[in-house]
């Protein structure tokens, strides 16, 4: 093992220098979805990998006006209404989990700026701690993209994304949220670009954030149903910084630095909790035409103490991480053909201290090669790609993956594309679940995937002020040896879970612009049949066949907004069905819809522009409960107010 392990690096290091050793060429980029590509010179492009090698697979984008919406929100609170995703939610300021596909939480990956920054210890993000306005770009990657990202793919992907601004000057913006229950957030950001001398430029962005959840109920109970005390704390730094040479080349420095702080029951000096999470993630990233080097590092620490705070347990996870890609234009055979390569390599070392593992350090390394090819006429636009994933003492799985797309008509007024995907994926298990005392499992496999989706993409231009776009999408997800901590050998991590996750998912939306108004709606629906598939034991027969825990069947959202001028009233509705809290579905807790307002409107106070929100949450004051089955707060309110001032 040691020796093919070593191989695998020796292997992995050959490839960095060969890329890093040729020259880059030219290339132009004229891709259908373009919108993902920022040219920044006549022969450079950016984007990331999973929006550009994943055609057949569906893909959101988040707009900017959304992002401006949920400025104050959680990634929680954004995906929840505008996205068929369904969320575990502990309570408000706790812990937020997904579950993508009818998969779990561990089956998500989030990416920033390319990096996969879940949590390796547990093997997940919590949504509960990303706050909205600390990145540029969101976009939501459905299905299994394992050849493109790697591990924890499986149900999808989250692609979170820091953008340049070369327009010169500089640019504040100040907000403060007011909201009930006397919680309240701040953020401070800053935005500056300027040239460097002749040959270079400067963008870069500053940005501080401060939550303070404090969840003062005025009562301990809603409709018989316990209120759960608890307050968060939640800090944050971000920092990008983007050089730009006028030959294309760039040189990018991001910094991301979170602290959240939660406690339970807070009063209770006996049986309070305190979860505490930091994490400091640094990437730098060089571009040079179509060769890209990264290096990262990400620190996460986790404390958790229950009752007395003074000796909590302690885990302190250090990541190291260098990936090198070289793109290619193929030479077309035909005018309208075009052609690219892209070939790369990541390495990563994983050092993990933590009181509960089998020994104190653990350490291990990580290593992917991987292709991806995408070639695009003007109707077809195909991927195929490939990834091996090397582990210490680990063997994953090689995940292919091809997808196609079709312009079936392409008309002035009327586009249809058909859309289909193929692909394996995987999921390395958990620090936790290898290395737990006791409980641990060293000689787990890994986690297989085969996802197969299809779906068909419209937009219609009714009229110069009207336009209707819609997208259906179809899927079948198989993940075999899914682990699962088995109370029948006292919780010990076994391979037992066959899961089958089927569905189906429809958007439509509708945009009418004048020149006085502007109006429009977004809907979405989601089926999900996820269930186990196989009997393991006797108890497992009963749940063969039946829904998994915490994943609505029926999912739907509803956007719907009118603005005149500078004034946008919106209406945001989310409801799910029915969601079994036990795994033979004999209990659960009913379906519920909850409707958000929100009133924006800009002013001037002098020079200044002042943008100002009113959002009254849970219009309807639907009861709805958190995982641990305490109820949610009702109806609520916040007052936002965002300052900008500029200077050219």
């Amino acid at each position: 093992m040691l020796k093919q392990i070593t191989l695998h690096w020796w292997i992995i290091g050959l490839l960095f220098g060969w890329l890093a050793g040729h020259s880059s060429f030219a290339q132009t980029d004229s891709l259908a979805q373009s919108a993902s590509v920022v040219s920044l010179s006549a022969i450079t492009v950016r984007a990331i990998a999973p929006e550009r090698f994943l055609a057949g697979q569906k893909l959101q984008r988040i707009d900017s006006t959304t992002l401006l919406q949920f400025r104050f929100g959680s990634l929680t609170d954004l995906l929840s209404f505008n996205t068929p995703l369904a969320f575990k939610n502990y309570g408000p300021g706790q812990l937020a989990t997904v579950a993508f596909r009818g998969t779990s939480a561990n089956h998500t990956a989030v990416l920033w700026n390319g990096i996969n920054i879940n949590q390796p210890n547990l093997g997940l993000t919590d949504f509960s701690t990303l706050p909205v306005a600390g990145f540029d770009r969101l976009s939501v990657q459905y299905g299994s993209s394992a050849s493109v990202v790697g591990s924890d793919a499986v149900g999808g992907s989250v692609l979170l994304g820091s953008s340049p601004v070369w327009q010169p000057g500089i640019r504040v913006t100040l907000g403060q949220q007011f909201a009930s229950f006397q919680n309240n957030q701040t953020q401070l950001g800053v935005r500056y670009s300027t040239a460097l001398g002749a040959n270079w430029k400067l963008s870069g962005k500053t940005f501080a954030y401060r939550n303070q959840f404090n969840n003062a109920y005025l009562s301990t109970e809603r409709r018989n149903y316990f209120l759960e005390q608890s307050t968060t704390a939640q800090r944050g730094v971000v920092q990008d910084l983007y050089f730009l040479h006028k030959s294309g080349r760039q040189l990018s420095v991001n910094v991301w630095l979170t602290d959240n702080d939660l406690i339970l029951s807070p009063k209770d000096t006996i049986a309070r909790e305190r979860t505490r999470t930091q994490s400091a993630r640094f990437l730098t990233t060089y571009e040079t035409n179509h060769l890209t080097l990264r290096l990262g590092w990400i620190h996460d620490i986790l404390d958790y103490a229950k009752g007395n705070f003074d000796l909590p347990s302690h885990t302190e996870t250090d990541r190291f991480i260098s990936r090198a890609e070289r793109e290619f234009a193929l030479t077309p055979i035909k005018a309208n053909l075009s052609v690219n390569l892209r070939i790369g390599g990541e390495w990563s070392h994983y050092r993990t201290r933590t009181d509960g593992y089998v020994r104190p350090l653990i350490e291990e390394d990580r290593g992917d090669l991987y292709a991806l090819l995408r070639l695009q006429t003007a109707r077809w636009l195909v991927s195929a790609t490939i990834r091996q994933a090397f582990v210490t003492h680990f063997n994953p799985p090689l995940t292919p993956s091809l997808g196609a797309e079709y312009r079936l008509v392409k008309h002035t007024m009327f586009e249809l594309t058909a859309k289909g995907a193929i692909s394996r994926s995987y999921r390395v298990p958990t620090l936790n679940e290898r290395y737990w005392a006791d409980l641990g499992n060293p000689n787990l496999l890994p986690e297989r995937g085969f996802n197969l989706e299809a779906g068909l993409a419209s937009t219609l231009v009714l009229n110069e002020n009207l336009r209707l776009t819609s997208e259906a999408t179809v899927y079948r997800n198989r993940v075999d040896n899914w682990t699962y901590w088995n109370p029948a050998t006292n919780y010990h991590v076994e391979n037992l879970q066959l899961v089958l996750a089927r569905g189906g998912e429809l958007t439509a939306s509708l945009a009418y612009v004048n020149k006085i108004w502007r109006a429009g709606f977004r809907a979405g629906y989601a089926l999900t049949r996820s269930s186990q598939e196989r009997a393991y034991d006797t108890y497992s027969q009963d749940v063969v066949g039946k829904q998994l825990v915490y994943v609505p069947i029926h999912t739907e959202t509803l956007n719907a907004y009118l603005q005149r001028g500078q004034t946008r009233l919106t209406i945001q509705t989310q409801a799910s069905s029915r969601r079994y809290i036990t795994f033979d579905n004999s209990q659960f807790f009913k379906g519920v819809a909850l409707t958000n307002l929100l009133l924006e409107t800009t002013t001037k106070l002098g020079p200044v522009p002042i943008r100002l929100q009113g959002q009254i949450n849970n219009v309807f004051d639907a009861l709805s409960f958190s995982v641990k089955r305490n109820a949610l707060p009702g109806r609520n309110w916040a007052l936002n107010v965002l300052i900008n001032f500029s200077s050219n």
